[in-house]
């Protein structure tokens, strides 16, 4: 009989509705039977591509007698991490106060106030390799709170006090700040493969992104040779899909050849504009066939009929990790006849395989097959015809406004209608589905919205939008992000910038922040982001230091752990470095070519062929007969010019 997720949004909650654990969904009601029942309550936090949290859901949840443990001796509450981060956050800084590094599943007891007491992330099912079993584990924080209630209590409020640290006042880093900030990400720099540190090795971009940003600083020397470094490396990896196209979320060493075989869109919509923008600035057009294949992939494989984009595809299929992606030798002998001969060395495929007997493609020859586009065709066509991994179908916002954003620039940079159609659909199919009277919901998933969105939903869909206005000159799509932006002020801090919820919603421990960029952009940079890109299109000078604070909030972090605020540092370096463009008249279109040749995240784009004026940035501009570039620095502008060229020349 199914137990009490049967009704959930969630995919992930859904996966385990028939376990036999009686479980609750995040709220009020298990926290009183736990009171009621005098026991602790059980929090299990994951996601639905997550193989580690399916392997102890086979091990354990599915397990009748470990379940009726867990009911006999705890009140069980599962969590999507996806749905409810702000949840997912608290308890993952008690996770990591407790053992100093975090992961999912996460496993986290608590006292009938919300309190952490103790916290880990998987449990096996039997002792192993030193590790206590979950039924041991069980059975000792049981006996803990039933007969050393005090010792529960202590370890609850020293965990508390240790999650509820602020982080000192700072400033908004400039120059040397920056510059500082880049030294320390340079010295974490792996030469040999690029990325960052050893395994597992993930691709963290928006720490590249801030490279990209800053390469033609003459503090940042090496930034542009460790973007590309980094990006082919993972181009050539078994963390890229050879033959499908978009990037796994991680690889599980230091070489981008064994992936942790699930696809998130959030990795993706990143990787796809990195890509896209290292090719424009770069000069590789490889970069950029990369970029077309992953929002390819996206529009295939993660976009849902109407518009919007699901959220992820499993690791696993038929019960296997990376089954679906792999390959055996004699297979693709057998698919591709006489000419698999040169896919065979140009992938490394060996008759050993490079994973557990199989082979992940990945590239070795140092010259491709001419006609290899049409042989990944039938190897893709072939694959399609395996039973496809599982899919996290729930549209979240915030994971779509980096999307939006992705194919908005991507339509406007390569000059493709339907990126920019795809764009539009998705914006169109969140602002319909995911609205409502206090902004926007979190997820939908079927017709249902999940819970009220984070500072991350309403900022990163304000961005998402505001690239779409500047891609496509559609006033409506600024409109829109403006009203989203006008929310902002429920989440905002009066020392940290953005909390995660807004000041209605309730039920925690404490309001969390959102202010690591690590593994996408958190909410506060998003939203530090949002405001200057509006407050430069608006000259709305309060929304620039709205801004600034934003960035300020993390300025220490900034200083001694920069990978962790990536996008902060990239936001810092725009801003520091801050245009605005005004383009009216007719022939709008031939200066907007030359805008979009170049990566300039640094300059706000108005736009209007027609006379419209409601943006502010173009009010009084228009001339008719007269199609005028203003180049403007602090709402401080140079004369017009009617060449495209001394436009250009004017934003360097």
């Amino acid at each position: 009989m199914p137990n009490r997720l049967a009704k959930s949004t969630s995919p992930y909650l859904l996966q385990h509705k028939d376990n036999p654990v009686d479980w609750h969904e995040w709220g009020d009601e298990p926290f009183e039977l736990a009171t009621e029942r005098n026991v602790p309550v059980l929090l299990s936090v994951g996601y639905a591509a997550c193989h580690w949290c399916h392997v102890m859901a086979h091990e354990s949840f599915e397990d009748p007698e470990t379940a009726g443990v867990m009911n006999q001796l705890f009140v069980n509450i599962k969590v999507d991490r996806e749905e409810r981060p702000d949840v997912d956050s608290i308890y993952m800084e008690s996770v990591q106060a407790m053992s100093g590094h975090g992961g999912w599943p996460m496993t986290v007891w608590l006292d009938h106030e919300r309190r952490p007491f103790f916290a880990g992330t998987y449990f096996p099912s039997k002792p192993r390799q030193g590790m206590a079993s979950f039924g041991q584990v069980m059975e000792a924080i049981s006996n803990a709170w039933q007969t050393r209630r005090d010792e529960v209590n202590d370890q609850a409020q020293r965990l508390v006090d240790a999650i509820s640290r602020d982080l000192p006042p700072s400033t908004v880093p400039t120059g040397d700040a920056l510059a500082t900030s880049y030294d320390v990400i340079a010295n974490q720099f792996d030469s040999a493969r690029g990325g960052f540190g050893g395994a597992p090795k993930f691709p963290q971009q928006p720490v590249l992104e801030f490279l990209l940003r800053a390469h033609t600083e003459a503090w940042a020397p090496q930034a542009g040779h460790m973007v590309i470094k980094t990006l082919e490396e993972m181009a050539d990896g078994g963390i890229h899909d050879q033959i499908g196209g978009g990037f796994a979320r991680y690889s599980v060493d230091a070489q981008w050849l064994v992936p942790h075989f699930e696809k998130m869109l959030y990795d993706n919509a990143q990787l796809a504009r990195l890509y896209l923008w290292a090719g424009v600035e770069l000069g590789r057009p490889d970069f950029l066939e990369v970029a077309r294949k992953t929002l390819d992939y996206m529009v295939r494989d993660l976009r849902h009929p109407e518009g919007g984009f699901f959220s992820s595809e499993d690791a696993d299929s038929e019960g296997v990790e990376g089954k679906f992606y792999v390959w055996s030798e004699n297979e693709i002998r057998a698919l591709l006849g006489e000419d698999a001969a040169s896919v065979v060395e140009y992938y490394g495929v060996t008759e050993e395989g490079n994973f557990e007997g199989s082979n992940i493609l990945h590239v070795r020859g140092d010259d491709a097959p001419a006609d290899l586009d049409r042989l990944n065709a039938a190897l893709l066509e072939a694959r399609s015809r395996r039973v496809r991994p599982g899919l996290d179908d729930k549209v979240i916002a915030s994971w779509n406004g980096l999307a939006i954003r992705a194919f908005a620039e991507a339509g406007a940079a390569l000059g493709s209608d339907e990126y920019l159609q795809n764009a539009r659909d998705a914006a169109q199919f969140v602002l319909t589905n995911l609205r409502s009277d206090q902004g926007l919901m979190r997820s939908w998933r079927e017709g249902r919205t999940s819970v009220p969105g984070f500072i991350d939903d309403h900022a990163s869909m304000a961005v998402g939008l505001l690239a779409l206005y500047q891609a496509t000159g559609e006033s409506n799509w600024f409109d829109e992000a403006m009203r989203l932006i006008s929310h902002l002020d429920r989440f905002e801090s009066d020392s940290e910038g953005f909390f995660s919820t807004s000041e209605e919603q309730t039920g925690l421990i404490k309001r969390p922040v959102d202010n690591t960029d690590n593994p996408l952009p958190s909410g506060n940079a998003l939203a530090a982001e949002a405001l200057f890109i509006a407050g430069s299109l608006t000259g709305e000078t309060s929304l620039l230091e709205r801004s600034e604070a934003a960035l300020a909030s993390v300025g220490v972090l900034m200083g001694r752990y920069p990978t962790m605020v990536g996008h902060h540092l990239g936001v810092a370096h725009s801003m520091g470095h801050g245009k605005e463009l005004a383009i009216v008249g007719e022939d709008a279109a031939r200066f907007e070519r030359v805008f979009w040749s170049r990566y300039r995240p640094n300059v706000v784009l108005a736009v209007s062929a027609d006379g419209d004026d409601s943006i502010p940035l173009l009010e009084g501009r228009y001339r008719p007969g007269a199609t005028l570039a203003y180049v403007c620095e602090g709402f401080v502008c140079e004369l017009p010019t009617e060449d495209p060229d001394i436009m250009s020349n004017q934003l360097v």
